[in-house]
């Protein structure tokens, strides 16, 4: 199977976890875009979303799912997203779209996240996906520095020759050279840098359920 079949075989199985009559948590990116066309099968059984990017809205909008305001609704039953990785324990790397900081707040909004994901994704130990960071950018030189010091390599993300900048007006390091083996200790402490808005890794917020697809099917992960 192709990678953009087992997307749409996970997306489609994500769908199990949707409770009717409860509105979903939506993520970023290309699994997630596979989920959202699944999600418009049932949209008549749904309030509608909370979604973690404008580009996600966009799509939930055209397929005829309302989107709510995070601040309007209360706790989220289940949040669905990609991940760019995950380990054995349902700790992730994400933010290669740049929705980092909106899919964090989501997350931490919702009673269980289930990440959808090929295989390719599921790694020992985090770090070989380049780590993303977003930056309010004052910071940028300061943060580059302080992973400098911790071994890692930090380049600000271009778009069109110019900082890409996110959907809260910031910028995003890409961050190399790291082996993240104390996922909840390292998001911790990055967080307390100053000028770090979110720190890609979502170890506070890691996954409960993993559907994972593979040549085989989907491979269900709990953690």
């Amino acid at each position: 199977m192709t990678q953009d079949e087992l997307k749409a075989l996970v997306g489609q199985a994500a769908l199990q976890y949707v409770t009717p009559g409860d509105i979903v948590g939506v993520g970023t990116g290309s699994t997630v875009n596979k989920f959202i066309d699944a999600l418009a099968g049932m949209k008549d059984q749904i309030p509608g979303a909370v979604s973690s990017s404008e580009a996600s809205t966009a799509r939930l909008k055209a397929l005829g799912i309302p989107v709510f305001e995070a601040n309007t609704v209360g706790e989220l039953s289940v949040y669905i997203d990609g991940a760019d990785e995950i380990d054995g324990q349902g700790h992730m790397v994400k933010g290669g779209g740049a929705a980092l900081t909106r899919e964090k707040i989501v997350a931490a909004q919702s009673r269980r996240f289930v990440c959808i994901a090929d295989d390719s994704k599921l790694v020992k130990v985090l770090g070989r996906f380049p780590l993303p960071v977003e930056v309010i950018p004052m910071a940028t030189a300061r943060v580059v520095r302080q992973f400098a010091q911790m071994g890692g390599t930090a380049q600000v993300r271009m778009k069109d020759g110019a900082p890409l900048v996110t959907d809260n007006g910031q910028h995003i390091l890409d961050v190399t050279g790291l082996q993240i083996t104390d996922p909840l200790a390292f998001e911790s402490q990055v967080n307390q840098w100053p000028g770090v808005v979110t720190v890609g890794v979502f170890a506070h917020q890691k996954a409960g359920v993993c559907l994972l697809g593979t040549p085989d099917g989907v491979k269900t992960l709990t953690f």
